[in-house]
């Protein structure tokens, strides 16, 4: 693994630097109006509702399935 790691390493090391990713341009920087219409969008198409029951159901074979 510790040569792996370094081969790895190695590589990297010698990645010319334009090809890395120094920036992004940012289109909207409305992070928190985005996160209120995502999670607006969440509640109501009824995802919140599935992801409730499946962590009922869930909850409920794990309680099933346990030995003490």
């Amino acid at each position: 693994m510790d040569i792996l790691s370094d081969s790895i390493s190695h590589i990297l090391w010698h990645l010319p630097v334009d090809w890395t990713v120094v920036a992004q341009q940012v289109t909207d920087p409305n992070i928190l109006g985005q996160m209120e219409k995502a999670f607006t969008n969440f509640v109501k198409s009824g995802q919140m509702w599935a992801m409730l029951i499946g962590f009922f159901i869930g909850y409920m074979f794990r309680n099933l399935t346990s030995f003490g």
